[in-house]
């Protein structure tokens, strides 16, 4: 018998009208904005009558350090809320909007995978309800304000060789990394080095994804250093009267977007800032909501530990005041093989020594978790390749840390392969365990925040940066930004700068490239090694895949 792809699944499901599932929430009529039959926007005015109601659990799902073969992370954020909602609890399920990049580069669609996804996934794939594309016009609408000052006089006197703000779109293109703008004679403006970041990385998603309100979103926007002066001093987007526009043009993308699971359970899926270049978290407006309407909230954090849990705990947790309750680590046999020295080619094939190495990564990560003060669980994302030999290894080494670990098989089974990680996450959640802290407080400085994520979490032995960049974290410590979290843009595949260092490595440094302020997000973002703010394609890019078959249908996008 052949295994129906994902997107044969989610074509087969019987999806309940978006007006069903939100009555289920109590989410009167009026206040979902469709987009079809299966999508709908909750009305911001409806969110915010939900205020005085008491919150629900709050649980993070994160991984092991990812590899090429794929943990299933959304997967398993989809299956445990599905889970969830099997034993007889009402749970929410938030997640990130996908990239048209990553759809189009590296790993195709991405809203979970076999019987536990979020669907209409291809609508969730492909534009959705239009918030990247707000996100970006907004964006470069405050880029095309600053230009346009300069040209008619610079009256902010603003120094053109230091405008630090680029543009951005919604796709990887490795050409607009660095390129030559305003080029053409004196009526095109003042010609200058320029250049694109990936939507996902714009301060502005950033903002989007941290504000509560749109009055919230307006003065956070206003925050946003775009260039300084011939003095240093800096020019923000309020100097040029760009945050009213800007939020003109976010207003309706601030409303979280409503879809479902296959299994009809109720799906935020909203906002979407790269885990390894901005924040990695879906938007707080979804979670907050999200916690109003049910007892148990089951959201994700980009790629492994490392970036994604540690970002949602430092940052958005913090800026938020959320207090997560329980976090579920995503492991696979096929990434402990990796990690253990397994070629990609071989990962089918049973390798119990491979398995034993590669564990030192996920060990790495319940500690790191573990530092937060928030109790942890491994799902282990079975795949149909591993043996219970393996399996057992896994068990036993977390049983060693004081872990349990469930084998989950919600692919090939839905909420049933999930059941019995949801008892041990509601046990988790309701037993008072969480004692909530961040890595490091606000007061300490910038340059030592970072050197704590890397020696507490990378398990570095410094960070080193040229003269330029020890400056320029002492220039934004002088000038009141000391308070900010620090947000590492870094390679996922490893916990050093080195994407090819498997495993857990020690002892390594951590060389920061660049540092820039993100005023209105209030963090800074650390760049190190060889990471990108705009990716590229891989040789053969998904987007060689797909296209619209004989029938008139999508495929290749899953």
């Amino acid at each position: 018998m052949s295994v129906k792809s994902d997107i044969e699944i989610a074509r087969a499901a019987q999806l309940q009208p978006i007006w069903d599932i939100a009555g289920r929430l109590g989410i009167p009529e009026p206040a979902i904005h469709p987009y079809g039959r299966f999508v709908g926007k909750v009305d911001l005015d409806h969110i915010a009558s939900l205020k005085g109601r008491p919150d629900g659990k709050l649980v993070l799902v994160t991984a092991m350090t990812p590899t090429p073969a794929g943990e299933g992370k959304t997967t398993t954020t989809v299956g445990l809320g599905d889970g969830l909602n099997r034993i007889g609890k009402k749970a929410f399920v938030c997640l990130r909007e996908p990239s048209l990049g990553p759809c189009f580069g590296m790993k195709g669609g991405a809203a979970g995978g076999g019987y536990a996804q979020v669907v209409p996934m291809e609508n969730i794939n492909l534009h959705f309800t239009g918030d990247f594309h707000a996100i970006g016009s907004a964006h470069n609408l405050l880029a095309a304000l600053l230009d346009n000052h300069v040209y008619w006089g610079n009256d902010l006197g603003v120094d053109v060789r230091r405008i630090v703000l680029r543009r951005v779109m919604d796709m990887n293109d490795r050409a607009l990394r660095q390129i030559n703008s305003s080029l053409g004679g004196v009526a095109n403006g003042f010609p200058r080095e320029d250049g694109f970041d990936i939507t996902v990385a714009s301060e502005v998603m950033a903002i989007f994804c941290l504000s509560s309100s749109v009055a919230e979103l307006e003065a956070r926007l206003g925050k946003m250093v775009v260039a300084y002066t011939r003095d240093r001093a800096p020019v923000t987007a309020a100097d040029l009267n760009a945050p009213g526009p800007m939020a003109v043009l976010l207003r309706d993308a601030l409303a979280p977007n409503l879809v479902q699971t296959l299994e009809g359970n109720p799906a935020f899926v909203h906002g979407g800032p790269f885990a390894n270049i901005a924040h990695g978290c879906n938007s707080v407006m979804a979670t907050r909501a999200a916690l109003k309407m049910a007892d148990y909230v089951v959201t994700e954090a980009g790629f492994g530990a490392d970036l994604g849990a540690e970002k949602f705990f430092d940052i958005k947790c913090r800026k938020a005041g959320l207090k997560p309750d329980a976090a579920v680590i995503v492991a696979t046999v096929r990434a402990l093989k990796m990690h253990g020295g397994v070629a990609k080619t071989d990962l089918g094939k049973p390798n119990p020594a491979a398995v034993s190495k590669g564990l030192a990564n996920l060990g790495r990560h319940l500690r790191n978790v573990a530092q937060f003060g928030v109790p942890a669980v491994v799902g282990i994302n079975r795949f149909i390749t591993d043996t219970d030999e393996e399996l057992e290894l896994v068990r036993t080494y977390c049983a060693d840390f004081g872990v349990d670990a469930f084998v989950c098989t919600h692919w090939a089974d839905g909420s049933a392969g999930t059941e019995a990680i949801a008892h041990k996450v509601v046990e988790l959640a309701n037993g008072g365990r969480a004692q909530f802290r961040t890595l490091y407080p606000d007061d300490m400085t910038l340059w030592e925040k970072t050197r704590t994520i890397a020696r507490s979490i990378y398990g570095a032995d410094d960070i080193i940066a040229d003269k330029k960049v020890r400056d320029q974290f002492h220039q934004l410590q002088e000038a009141g930004y000391g308070r900010f979290p620090i947000c590492v843009a870094k390679t996922q595949y490893s916990f050093s700068t080195d994407p090819n260092l498997k495993g857990a490595p020690s002892n390594h440094v951590v060389p920061i490239r660049e540092v820039r302020l993100a005023g209105g997000a209030e963090f800074l973002v650390v760049i190190c090694g060889e990471i990108m703010t705009m990716p590229g394609l891989p040789r053969v890019p998904a987007a060689n895949a797909i296209r619209i078959d004989e029938t008139g249908q999508i495929a290749g996008l899953f």
